[in-house]
Order: C-alpha cells, then structure tokens, then sequence
C-alpha cells in the first residue's frame, strides 16, 4: 500500500522565495534581505511571481519524502523527472526471498486476472529463491577453491548471488525511496504527474506529495497540479475533456490539505 511522509523541508519556504525574489527586483544588501519579510508580505511576493511566471526563486526551496508501497515500474516513472535526488532501496544489497507486489486495481478487479497475477507472482517469488540458491552454492565452491574461509566466502557468495537473481524480479515488485525535489521541479512534477493522463499508481502519489506540501506553502502551491488547473489543458487533442472536474478535485484536496 502507497505511504508517503514529508520528512524534511526548507524552513520557512515562502519567506526564502520572497527573499530570492527581493533580490531580483530591489537593491536589497543580504543583511536587511528578510527584514519586512512577515508571512503576509512573503506571500504576497510568492504570488506576484506565479503571475509573472518568474519560478527560478522557487528553486531555493526543497522538500524530502519518503515513500513506500510502490512499484519498480513507478520507479521508472519517477526517475525522469532528473532535477531531484533519488535514495532507493537496492536489490543488489537487500534480498527479496518473499517480496512484496503492487497489484493494479483493474486486475485486482477482475477475479480472474487476479488469480492468474498472484500466481505468476508467486512463481517469480520461486524463480528468485531457486536462482539465488543455485548461483550462491556455485560462488561458495568457487571462492573456497581459491582459497576463502568458509564464513567469508557465504557472505561474499550471498550477494553476489541475489546480484544477478534479482533479473526476474517483476516491474510490480515493492520498492522503498527518499526522494528530493525542489518547489520549481516538484510543480513540474504535478503539472505531468496529476493529469488524467497520467498511470494511476504515480498519479496517485503526486496527489499526496501535493497534500503533504500544500499546508507548508500554500501560496507557492496555489495552483498546483495538472495544467489545466491554473489555465488551458495542455494536452491539445489527447485532452480528458474533464478540465473543470480536475479544477474541482484539486479545489477539494487542498481545502482538505488544510482541514476545512
């Protein structure tokens, strides 16, 4: 199951933009740069950048979460986004003799594929275990023949073996990672990753890394998600038509980030 925990972020995110800003556009010295920088007036300078579509202030900001439940092909996903920084649970380092699996809702809907996705997980489980046994009992012989002690060469042997196992591990296996983005890049990331058009399993996580962030900075996460939340759908004809229901379901989610 997704679980996603804003661990880290830059204090006082809003007031660090606003300070940025205030030195694009004033002859402000670094010594008086945060006086006069109250909540109101850091927001009201956040505000007046979004309407200006100046977002370079926005990269002095970062937050930092951890997530977990996912699957290596969110991974993929994920790891395009290329300004941020990427921890993630390794499968050279961490064996996976009874791995975890996302499931996709349309086939755990369907009795059938669901039956039929369980079993080929379970298989892979197998395949796994057995390539890891045969590759580790190989390494032990090999290494004690050179000359290994026993103890060493098992423990040498037991990582060199789920090294090259983890090859059959399936895109749904559940992967762990701490992920840092700053506020510039994580809006890219809602813009492309909260649409409609967006897979469903990092569509779903964009929306909560938007919740996360959104109480922290609400005026720099104002109009944060899809494209068509702040203007016209970007998709031109691959659009999903729903531009006032996703206006509406981002609406909802903030005012519940907040606890209205």
């Amino acid at each position: 199951m997704l679980k996603v925990s804003l661990i880290a972020h830059t204090p006082e995110p809003e007031k660090v933009v606003a300070a940025a800003a205030k030195l694009c556009y004033s002859n402000a010295h670094i010594d008086d740069l945060l006086a006069g920088l109250t909540p109101e007036k850091s927001q009201e300078f956040v505000q007046r950048l979004a309407k200006m579509g100046h977002e370079s202030p926005t990269e002095h900001v970062s937050f930092t979460f951890a997530i977990e439940g996912v699957s290596r092909a969110l991974l993929a996903q994920i790891t395009r986004h290329r300004i941020a920084s990427y921890s993630v649970q390794s499968q050279r380092y961490v064996r996976l003799d009874q791995f975890e699996y996302v499931t996709p809702p349309e086939v755990e809907q369907d009795p059938e594929a669901l039956s039929a996705f369980q079993e080929a997980m379970a298989q892979e489980n197998e395949n796994y275990k057995r390539i890891a046994a045969i590759l580790k009992d190989g390494h032990i012989r090999r290494l004690m023949a050179e000359g290994m002690d026993e103890a060493t060469a098992t423990k040498k042997a037991e990582k060199m073996a789920i090294e090259d196992a983890r090859f059959v591990l399936p895109n749904a296996c559940d992967t762990k990672m701490v992920v840092t983005m700053n506020a510039r890049s994580l809006q890219n990331f809602f813009r492309h990753r909260c649409c409609e058009r967006a897979q469903w399993e990092i569509r779903a996580l964009a929306d909560e890394m938007l919740r996360l962030v959104y109480p922290i900075a609400p005026a720099l996460f104002a109009v944060s998600g899809p494209g068509c939340v702040k203007g016209a759908c970007p998709e031109g004809v691959m659009s999903c038509g729903k531009t006032m229901a996703m206006r509406e379901k981002y609406a909802t989610l903030k005012e519940e980030a907040l606890g209205k």
